[in-house]
């Protein structure tokens, strides 16, 4: 084992083992390990970034989500109406019969986009939710 490399287990459900496992082959990577490493390294420069306070931004935020799931869409709905100072437009797109893609479009302080975002992961029924930024300036 390489010095410095702690070797750790992890346990997923077989179904994304499975797809995790099609991406590693369709991106060409050499092995699991080295792919894990990659999405890790992904995922903390993209929570850092999030992280960070001030300044403004643009972006969208993708949510998909069962929309059979009671109180769901109703949940999304009242919130775009709580942050209607950050959200400039919404797309909803029916997926197939049971999901549901609501593109939120933002625009202002990382603060209150990110309480947005944090609000919408805790909402029953949402399966993914991924904010997207296209500028981050101190001002725009």
């Amino acid at each position: 084992m390489e010095e410095g490399v702690t070797r750790i287990g992890v346990s997923l459900p077989g179904n994304l083992l499975e797809e995790f496992d099609k991406i590693i082959s369709t991106r060409g990577y050499s092995s699991r390990s080295e792919a894990i490493r990659d999405a890790i390294r992904n995922y903390i420069s993209e929570y850092k970034w999030l992280d960070k306070e001030g300044g403004e931004i643009v972006g969208v935020i993708n949510v998909i989500y069962n929309h059979h799931y009671k109180g769901t869409s109703d949940a999304i709905i009242s919130l775009q109406h709580d942050f209607g100072d950050v959200i400039t437009t919404t797309m909803h797109i029916h997926l197939n019969e049971e999901s549901c893609l609501e593109m939120i479009i933002v625009k202002g302080g990382m603060e209150g986009i990110k309480k947005l975002v944090d609000r919408i992961m805790t909402i029953k029924g949402v399966a993914n939710v991924k904010l997207i930024t296209a500028v981050r300036e101190r001002t725009l």
